[in-house]
């Protein structure tokens, strides 16, 4: 009788590798709401949607054209501070640097009796040089940044009031509308282009630019990994070679030349400065920022974020006056996206150190 060989049942197929979920492939989507402007860009796309709704007069296009201008003066500050946050560090010099590099030009030309453009020239450098001296204090006794930009704060009050007061006898510097220079000098920083027979004011179109480069330098240069990297993690990124130091003092450099352009529009916009203004606008800076996606840790945001967020401001402070509404609620409106903003940023930040 043939012996029966009883085989062993086949094993149960075992299933395939588990791919590392690190390695797998991220949805279009899910990379967008990856993007730490999302947010702001829902926020600013309802705030449209509403402030079209309740007034009729937000979506003519001069009236639109001066959300936009109201949008890109505190814009054009949010790109510098939008980076230097991303960097890991504040600047709360940056409102008063702003009257402080106008003040520079308008003093030193009418003083001198010079071309205006000489002034400009000069303004540029203390502009630069505040920047250059807040990241060198920085990095040198390694404060905070609250700190040392503070007494920064604190120091160009004072000297834009006193310096205004001994060579001009007043708090405002001297008109320099009739100087040799003003004319082309406001040519190209106060501007008007005429689109479609709507008046743009050019601080719009240096807003764009100053977004795309920014944005460019973040995303596609070894600068933006720096940015990013100085501000995640200073110490290892140190330890891989980033020059730290470098990066955080051209950070505060960039928000000292948007300061300079920012400052150069107010004066050949008006052709006088109030050498006590200033005061406070560095908390619109941060706050568009911060709306806009960029972390109070660092290491996280962008530029676009940033313009998102000074779109929100252009849209709320203007939104309101063609509502006919109290202008107190934009105070409102500020203190609830800031908290909102933060909030959103809290949660973002723990996701991210659970990964």
């Amino acid at each position: 009788m043939a012996s029966t060989t009883t085989l062993p049942p086949a094993p149960a197929s075992a299933p395939g590798p588990r791919g590392d979920e690190r390695m797998g492939r991220r949805s279009p989507f899910q990379k967008l709401l990856g993007r730490p402007e999302v947010g702001a860009l829902v926020g600013a796309v309802v705030l449209f949607i509403f402030f079209s709704f309740v007034s009729s007069t937000f979506l003519q296009p001069n009236a639109f054209a001066t959300v936009l201008y109201g949008s890109s003066t505190i814009g054009i500050m949010a790109v510098g501070v939008s980076l230097l946050m991303i960097g890991g560090e504040f600047d709360l010099s940056a409102g008063v640097a702003v009257i402080s590099s106008a003040l520079t030009a308008s003093m030193f030309s009418w003083y001198f009796s010079m071309n205006v453009w000489v002034g400009v020239a000069l303004a540029l450098v203390v502009s630069l040089g505040i920047g250059f001296v807040n990241g060198y204090i920085l990095v040198k006794t390694k404060l905070p940044s609250f700190i040392v930009t503070l007494a920064t704060f604190l120091m160009l009050t004072g000297l834009n009031l006193a310096l205004t007061r001994a060579i001009g006898g007043s708090v405002s510097s001297p008109s320099i509308a009739n100087m040799d220079g003003f004319a082309s000098a406001r040519a190209v920083f106060a501007s008007d282009l005429n689109v479609g027979g709507v008046d743009i004011k050019i601080p719009i179109l240096y807003w764009v630019i100053l977004v795309l480069i920014a944005s460019w330098i973040l995303l596609r240069t070894k600068v933006g990994n720096w940015i990013f990297a100085s501000g995640g993690d200073a110490n290892a990124a140190r330890a891989v070679g980033v020059p730290v130091t470098k990066t955080k003092i051209g950070l505060f450099m960039a928000v000292g030349f948007c300061g300079w352009f920012l400052g150069m529009h107010n004066l050949f916009a008006f052709d006088a400065v109030q050498s006590g203004e200033g005061v406070g606008n560095e908390f619109l800076y941060i706050i568009a920022a911060v709306i806009g996606g960029c972390l109070l840790t660092g290491g996280y945001g962008s530029a676009v974020g940033g313009a998102i967020g000074a779109f929100i401001f252009g849209m709320a402070n203007k939104g309101i006056v063609y509502a006919q509404w109290n202008p107190d609620w934009f105070k409102f409106f500020l203190g609830l996206m800031l908290l909102l903003a933060t909030i959103v940023n809290l949660i973002v930040k723990r996701r991210a150190e659970l990964k």
